[in-house]
């Protein structure tokens, strides 16, 4: 095993539409990832069975959050807690919207789904 750092804010992928997810830790009860969003994000409803807090790197972005309309821009961060219908409504163009995603497993889920 190598120990050599990674960086988030290198090799971003030029997303046109949508999301890019970056799976960058597993671990039993924890799932780490780096999302990049294109300006013109799917609007997924997610429902999960876990929490996951996020946290907004760069960029600005508006959620959905069970009707409740969420305006983050660069460094703010959030708990969405399971069970929570959110969806991303929309994403900044410059700069792109960049996201550290990490989901806490407490109980084992029934289904899973991105996000």
């Amino acid at each position: 095993m190598t120990h050599r750092p990674r960086n988030l804010f290198e090799a971003l992928p030029r997303v046109e539409s949508g999301e890019d997810f970056e799976s960058l830790l597993r671990l039993p009860g924890i799932h780490i990832e780096r999302i990049v969003s294109s300006p013109r994000p799917e609007p997924v409803l997610y429902e999960q069975a876990w929490d996951e807090w996020v946290l907004l790197l760069d960029g600005e972005a508006t959620l959905d959050l069970d009707g409740d309309l969420v305006r983050l821009r660069a460094g703010d961060h959030l708990l969405i807690p399971a069970g929570l219908p959110h969806r991303v409504l929309a994403t900044s163009d410059e700069p792109r919207c960049l996201w550290l995603a990490v989901h806490l497993r407490n109980a084992p889920a029934t289904s899973e789904s991105a996000g």
